[in-house]
């Protein structure tokens, strides 16, 4: 299960020294309803191998803003505390299995 990423929690994820894929998005928007299952499926495929989780912009101000979502969906994916790649809008599983496999 894809975890639950907060503003509280973020820079705790990050210290783990694995690859973190965050999918940022909101209850409201219909793409989002579309790319959260795959999440969700990812989540079980790298579990212990990657850390996968969700950031619902609603509830959480500070991480979209520091990273300049403007977009929902968007996924980013970051390695040794850095952005190294994203995904802005819905995209099929094997987009993202793609980019998490390049960045391991």
């Amino acid at each position: 299960m894809a975890l639950n990423v907060t503003d509280s929690n973020f820079k705790e994820l990050l210290n783990k020294g694995q690859l973190v894929v965050v999918d940022f998005w909101a209850p409201w928007c219909g793409p989002c309803k579309m790319v959260g299952p795959v999440i969700e499926e990812l989540a079980k495929d790298y579990e212990g191998k990657v850390i996968i989780g969700k950031c619902d912009v609603d509830e959480n101000s500070d991480l979209p803003g520091e990273f300049g979502i403007r977009n929902i969906p968007t996924v980013l994916f970051f390695k040794d505390g850095e952005v190294v790649d994203k995904q802005v809008g819905a995209a099929p599983k094997a987009t993202y299995d793609a980019k998490i496999k390049q960045h391991m």
